[in-house]
């Protein structure tokens, strides 16, 4: 990330196609690309119009008018030059209200900020770019905020149907887990952690290395820093296993996507026996880089939210938050209870990272992060890997542990991908996949037994409950107060391990980890009586994939 020497900020890549933009301050005018069919605005610029699929598209001169369509205070992540406290805010521009920009709102007092409030652009000259910042219009009053393109409850209206009866879920089972150690700066190579876990998981599966014919992974090679460790081309390097298939990459359905395309690569009979894992060793990564032995990648970014000090998925899911906050009335202690409940189940679990008692008052009293959200509304950085075995479910019950049967895996994209252009109050990328998933099954929400769902945040956690219908949009307040329906003996006892919120950040795999180990029985002091049925979601901010899970009966 290649920051200003005075202002510290993350500056943008200039490209000729991004150009007008950045560079629209020059002349004091802000700039948007539009289709010149429909009239619809098109941000980030693309050579194709979403909505009428037109490609006359030019520029357009715009107001530099909008409304405050969702912002938090920053109070955590400073950059040298943008120390906090700044505000992260969404502007609905005034002429298509559809497209929301990340920017900061500047010359107010955050304290003084209402959703709603008319604004207006103010360029600041850092380099080569304009950088497009608002500020309040004096005297105005607040307008209504703008409305999602497809409503929350009305996703299931978009779900494509099921091409044929035959599903390739029933053709794969969940045959092995492992887990290597979990902790904070374990200082221990990444691939180290790869090799425990898939040694662990191979083992647990009562297989040989010399059976694993595939690999799959997320995020595959490339420079992650804390978030990878070398992909396929590392583990198989080290393991020399030779695999017929493998996979490894970001685009796919979240964190855990590299287990639903090994699904499809033994459904589709090119191999058997599928290793996937997910390594992260953030902690140890961080302190490296404070020692100043790991020095990170530099360059201008290519994001269009880091330049306004946007730098976490915190930032998005927190304006998202707010919002769920102001149109049902959700509260902050809403998302404490699920804080709360995830502490509560990983004081049972010897691997977890925090195991202390937490009260609502600790939670509330937590310092703060990116308003709403505090300390333990966000998930523990952690090393650690998982590692999964899909396998051939003709082979499966051959294997030493009962196999765990794949149900329905709900994938589809319905919303926009970027983070910042997607649904309002919901984190993006959960709607649609939910509403695709009970597309493929006969089963209902109320037959989970259990429910692992991705908790990067405490809003994470809450979006995949109302989605997945557990309640109905909007009733996520009702749902939780008190904690009892998320509690292990509640109606969807959730997080049984204690999810990442206090297990640590393991990216989803930690959960479905934890959904073979309950469907299993075998999950000790924190197992859930009868567990039959369980539901693992995976993704934060990513294109996102959620599987229904059960045991072989």
């Amino acid at each position: 990330m290649g920051v200003h020497p005075l202002t510290g900020r993350p500056l943008p890549l200039i490209t000729p196609d991004n150009e007008f933009f950045w560079k629209s301050g020059e002349d004091g005018t802000f700039r948007l690309r539009e289709c010149r069919d429909c009239a619809a605005l098109i941000h980030p610029p693309a050579p194709v119009c979403r909505y009428c699929r037109s490609h006359n598209v030019g520029i357009r001169a715009l107001s530099g008018r909008g409304t405050l369509a969702g912002f938090t205070i920053n109070h955590r992540f400073s950059l040298p030059g943008l120390p906090a406290p700044y505000v992260v805010a969404q502007v609905a521009i005034a002429e298509d209200p559809r497209v929301r920009l990340t920017t900061n709102i500047v010359e107010c007092e955050p304290d003084r900020l209402q959703l709603g409030q008319p604004v207006e652009v103010v360029f600041e000259h850092i380099e080569d770019v304009w950088l497009p910042l608002f500020r309040p219009v004096a005297d105005s009053e607040p307008a209504a905020l703008p409305v999602d393109e497809i409503a929350p409850e009305s996703f299931g209206e978009y779900v494509r149907p099921m091409l044929t009866r035959e599903k390739f879920e029933d053709k794969v089972a969940l045959t092995g887990i492992g887990m290597s150690d979990i902790g904070r700066r374990l200082m221990t190579p990444p691939l180290t952690l790869t090799v425990q876990a898939c040694e662990a998981a191979v083992a647990d599966a009562g297989l040989t290395l010399g059976d694993i014919d595939g690999l799959s992974t997320y995020p595959g090679g490339g420079n992650f820093g804390g978030f990878g460790e070398g992909g396929v081309t590392a583990l198989e390097a080290a393991l020399g296993i030779r695999p017929v298939w493998h996979n490894g990459g970001m685009e796919t359905f979240g964190p855990g996507g590299s287990v639903i395309a090994a699904m499809l690569a033994v459904a589709g009979g090119l191999a058997r026996h599928v290793l996937c894992f997910r390594t992260l060793w953030e902690a140890t990564y961080n302190e490296l880089v404070k020692q100043g032995k790991i020095v990170p990648p530099g360059g201008r970014t290519a994001s269009w939210l880091m330049p306004f000090g946007a730098t976490s998925a915190a930032h998005t899911l927190a304006q998202n938050a707010q919002r769920h906050f102001h149109r049902y009335g959700t509260t902050k202690e809403t998302l404490g209870w699920i804080a709360l409940n995830q502490r509560a189940n990983a004081e049972l679990n010897p691997s977890a990272i925090y195991r202390s008692p937490m009260t609502m008052e600790d939670y509330l009293s937590a310092r703060p992060i990116t308003t709403p959200f505090g300390l333990y509304d966000c998930d523990v950085p952690c090393d650690g890997a998982i590692a999964v075995i899909v396998s051939a479910v003709d082979a499966a019950r051959d294997l030493a542990k009962p196999p765990v049967l794949v149900e329905a895996v709900g994938t589809q994209i319905i919303e926009r991908i970027d983070w910042d252009q997607s649904t309002l109050t919901h984190e993006p990328q959960v709607l649609g996949q939910s509403a695709h998933l009970w597309s493929r099954t006969s089963l209902k929400p109320d037959d989970v037994d259990v429910a692992e769902l991705y908790d990067g945040f405490t809003m994470n956690c809450l979006s995949w409950i109302e989605a997945l219908g557990f309640c109905k949009i909007g009733e996520a307040r009702e749902f939780l107060e008190g904690g009892r329906n998320i509690a292990r003996d509640g109606r969807l006892p959730l997080n049984t391990h204690g999810g990442q919120l206090s297990h640590g950040r393991t990216h989803g795999m930690g959960l479905l980890h934890e959904a073979v180990t309950q469907l299993r029985g075998e999950a000790g002091e924190r197992q859930v009586a009868d567990t039959r049925v369980g539901v693992v979601s995976s993704g934060g901010l990513t294109p996102s994939g959620v599987l229904l899970l059960r045991a072989d009966t």
